[in-house]
């Protein structure tokens, strides 16, 4: 079958779904296969349960007229994403980086839905099959879309243009993250600059965070670039306060205003900074930029601020990489508290760098002064250490609820595979 059949069949049935526990009556279930799984498998079991057709690419799963075979499912997922996506003529803002990518998503959707009809990624979606899976669920009634864009390694999000399509986009920052996959920093550079490779050939527009020198050479030539940061850009804005909450002063590109977050600690100015850039570029009213920021409130354990009895929890355990574990931890060593404990998880994805990386963390900790510091998992056991080591999240959990911490402050971070927020649970 012609990706122009399918996108009509698409069109009569505009709901796709790759897992059965999630199907709705009438969806196009596409049977996906994983290291541990083949979707194919599932295809009669989801036309049982209401799925109208399901796209498969074994012929020994084929059950009726309902079961529309071709080459590669993933591929075809891909294809008609890109199809649909040819068919809309709007704006759509790819956001991808280090650090930041799905605070800085959720405060541009948040600004730009104030005026226009936006849609965006969905939770984690941000990777080759949750990204065309974003675009298919993007209507025509849309006038903005909003795609976060992971990765971690090279040719990544190259791919990831080729149906998306941006025809604007941010890198937030170029940091040590994936450094295993992408080869090291200047490969962390590389691979987030395909983004920037595909707005420079395509007369794209691209929304720079100029403090960052990198980014200056990386955005070269790019046909139009709106700059923001703290001096020599577009928009400018500082940091006026960051206990508990960041606030803004804009002090340039609008009129002057002061915005007061809900978003924990100063390395939240540059995902600030650009949503009031892109809300001012999109002729976004300056008060409703203000209203939208200042009502985001972080959720899924990034970021979050809790007040748990006596004490002032910050859970970030969405991620962790050198770079944000470096920032969370400078900036809780800025704030003024009388008792301060750390919880860190160790960091993944690191390559040969791991254990030096780890060491820097470490290091770092040990030129601050803490009540308690426990460190958890991975190579952080590797090294020689002064602190708590402990094996595991749930092993936290059980020390954390025999301290009895009262009017304390605590950072808890780590890597997604350290489940960190395990430790509140």
């Amino acid at each position: 079958m012609n990706i122009e059949t399918l996108y009509q069949i698409y069109l009569e049935h505009p709901s796709v779904q790759t897992d059965t526990r999630q199907l709705k009556q009438g969806d196009i279930f596409f049977a996906l296969k994983g290291a541990n799984f083949n979707g194919n498998a599932f295809a009669a079991q989801a036309l049982a349960n209401g799925a109208a057709y399901a796209v498969i690419d074994e012929e020994a799963f084929k059950v009726d007229d309902r079961t529309i075979l071709v080459d590669d499912v993933l591929t075809c997922l891909q294809d008609l994403a890109r199809y649909h996506r040819q068919q809309l003529h709007i704006p759509f803002i790819a956001i991808t980086g280090s650090n930041g990518k799905t605070t800085t998503k959720e405060l541009v959707h948040a600004v730009l839905a104030t005026s226009f009809k936006t849609y965006t990624t969905q939770g984690n979606l941000n990777n080759h099959i949750g990204i065309p899976l974003t675009i298919l669920r993007v209507k025509k009634d849309a006038e903005i879309a909003v795609i976060e864009m992971g990765a971690n390694h090279q040719k990544e999000i190259e791919g990831y243009c080729t149906y998306t399509l941006p025809t604007h986009g941010i890198i937030t920052n170029c940091g040590k993250a994936h450094l295993e996959g992408f080869g090291g920093v200047e490969g962390v550079r590389k691979g987030k600059g395909e983004l920037y490779d595909y707005l420079r050939a395509n007369d794209g527009t691209a929304f720079v965070m100029w403090d960052y020198d990198y980014l200056h050479s990386m955005s070269n030539h790019i046909p139009h670039l709106v700059k923001y940061g703290t001096h020599d850009a577009d928009i400018e804005g500082k940091v006026i306060a960051s206990e508990p909450f960041l606030q803004v002063q804009i002090s340039k590109g609008v009129s002057p205003m002061e915005v007061n977050t809900q978003l924990v600690g100063d390395y939240n100015l540059p995902n600030v900074l650009v949503a009031v850039t892109i809300g001012k570029h999109f002729g976004v009213k300056n008060a409703l930029i203000k209203q939208a920021i200042e009502a985001y409130t972080p959720s899924n354990s990034r970021s979050q601020m809790i007040n748990k009895d006596s004490n002032h929890i910050i859970l970030d355990a969405y991620n962790a990489n050198p770079s944000s574990m470096k920032l969370a931890i400078e900036n809780f060593a800025r704030l003024h508290a009388s008792k301060k404990v750390l919880m860190l998880g160790a960091m993944a994805e690191l390559g040969e760098e791991s254990l030096q990386e780890h060491q820097s963390i470490v290091d770092l900790i040990a030129s601050n002064k803490w009540d308690k510091v426990v460190l958890v998992g991975g190579d952080f056991a590797k090294l020689q250490h002064p602190f708590i080591q402990l094996p595991d999240s749930v092993t936290a959990r059980e020390w954390f609820k025999e301290q009895g911490f009262q009017d304390t402050h605590i950072l808890i971070k780590g890597s997604r595979s350290m489940q960190m927020e395990k430790v509140l649970q």
